[in-house]
């Protein structure tokens, strides 16, 4: 049975911290061979989105709502899913689970992403549309969307 839990920065525990950076190590260092500072100090002010199963995190998002690198909008990211957890749809789960977090908490103000350009219709299947052209973000083809609320 997989859990979701939403947790601020301060009420991360050491192992859920732990199990956080392994698993965007693995997703975004290690297998897409992309070597970047993860590690940007966005993370304090960001909710995470944990999805474990069997105590083992299995998915993960971050959600900025303060200090957004986009001002008067919202943004999420490193959305990763463990690879022996893939093709199960808890990529659209996380996504779903983000949305209907800042609909509850009646978060109003437009979402921005930079999302990879291979996921640019995935994400248009929750209604986010392409601003602008793509870009290089690290070595990797990504581009703008936004989402209006």
């Amino acid at each position: 049975m997989l859990n979701w839990y939403w947790r601020t920065f301060e009420a991360l525990q050491l192992h859920e911290l732990y199990e956080i950076a392994a698993l965007r190590q693995s997703v975004f260092i290690v297998e897409q061979k992309c070597a970047y500072p993860d590690l940007d100090y966005q993370d304090q002010f960001a909710m995470h989105l944990l999805g474990t199963q069997d105590n083992k995190l299995v998915a993960y998002l971050r959600l900025l709502l303060k200090n957004s690198p986009y001002p008067d909008a919202v943004s999420f990211g490193r959305v990763a899913v463990i690879e022996s957890a893939r093709n199960q749809g808890l990529g659209s789960q996380l996504i779903q689970k983000v949305l209907e977090h800042l609909t509850i908490n009646e978060e109003k103000r437009p979402i921005i992403i930079s999302a990879q350009l291979y996921l640019k219709k995935f994400y248009e299947t929750f209604d986010f549309c392409a601003v602008g052209k793509p870009y290089d973000e690290d070595g990797i083809p990504h581009i703008k969307m936004a989402k209006q609320c």
